[in-house]
């Protein structure tokens, strides 16, 4: 079973009444809040919010990051996947949990767990998948070192997660690259509701003012730079671009920074290379689970053939504007000039 499939199902069967009472109380409450908040309408699916820290959410999302941020109590042994939407979420995951979990998978007859289970139920989101619908779960009963992931921006994040020392890691992309990717999941998901595709103009607008899902693109990757910089024993920064370009070369850097190096036997006897073509992109679309699975985001079930997308890098010249590229990239030299290598 999934982690956040065992860990909800755990806690919705030992609830009481009271408890499901006081537990919708919290989330109706934070809604009423998030409602007096300034609102921005991006499309006629997403109606972002302004939080106090500067980053816009969708009403469901800003209110579970506030109740993750009352709740979540943090291990100095957890493991927190962070990053903007669309920067390489999902096949990190699946290279993270496969590197944590190495040496308990061990039974050759019996498959992989990233063979049956999406990337996303394997390593669950706070905001959309343990913290939702009213759900404030006890993590206690979840053996270290427990694997959670987030787009919550750095300055948002539950307030014991920098404070208990625990692993952070960070990927970013190419901000074109980042923009188109959202662009095509938004639409996919906008087809699966029988809606008409948001046009990449319209996109484009918001993505450059920053009134996204969460935040400004550019912002968000700061956030967790400056950390990096501050605290790099804490915050592992990756790009997406390096990874796709050296996948061996980072996946040994993260293993050693979570605090499971490969040994020289592991690497001879190619558990390196072997946890590299099982989260290949072509291997694990190819998938059951992610073909024709779905994982609970929101409680609402999301086909997982969603989350995999072959764009390529430099896939933004086949559908942004010399305008369009001109203008991002602007941005991005204004606002993190070279010091993130995002200058592309």
């Amino acid at each position: 079973m999934a982690c956040s499939d065992l860990l909800l199902s755990q806690y919705l069967n030992n609830l009481t009444k009271e408890e499901e009472e006081s537990n919708r109380r919290t989330y109706q409450n934070l809604s009423q809040l998030v409602s007096t908040f300034p609102r921005v309408e991006a499309d006629d699916v997403w109606k972002l919010y302004r939080h106090r820290d500067g980053w816009c959410s969708d009403l469901p999302s800003i209110v579970s990051a506030m109740v993750a941020n009352q709740h979540f109590k943090a291990r100095p042994s957890d493991l927190i996947l962070t990053s903007y939407p669309k920067s390489g979420t999902t096949w990190l995951k699946a290279l993270l949990f496969a590197t944590v979990h190495r040496k308990s998978n061990v039974n050759p007859t019996s498959p992989h767990p990233l063979e049956t289970l999406s990337p996303h139920q394997c390593i669950p989101f706070l905001e959309t998948q343990v913290y939702t619908n009213n759900q404030i779960p006890n993590l206690d009963s979840l053996p270290s070192p427990r694997l959670f992931a987030t787009h919550i921006p750095f300055g948002s994040l539950p307030e014991s997660i920098p404070g208990s020392n625990c692993k952070i890691i960070y990927i970013c992309r190419d901000p074109k690259e980042n923009l188109i990717s959202w662009w095509h999941f938004n639409n996919k998901l906008r087809a699966y509701a029988n809606m008409e595709p948001s046009p990449l103009e319209v996109t484009f607008e918001f993505f450059c003012n920053g009134a996204s899902i969460f935040g400004s693109l550019w912002d968000h990757v700061l956030g967790y730079w400056k950390e990096h910089l501050e605290r790099p024993h804490q915050v592992l920064f990756l790009r997406y671009e390096g990874l796709k370009e050296d996948p061996r070369g980072n996946l040994k850097r993260l293993a050693e920074f979570v605090g499971c190096p490969f040994s020289v036997d592991e690497e001879k006897g190619g558990v390196l290379d072997g946890i590299l073509k099982l989260c290949e992109f072509e291997n694990l679309r190819s998938l059951e689970v992610n073909s024709s699975g779905s994982t609970e985001i929101e409680g609402s079930p999301i086909q997982n053939s969603v989350f995999f997308r072959r764009g390529g890098v430099k896939d933004w010249v086949n559908h942004l504007t010399p305008e369009m590229a001109r203008q991002i990239d602007e941005i991005t030299e204004s606002k993190l000039g070279d010091q993130v290598g995002l200058t592309l």
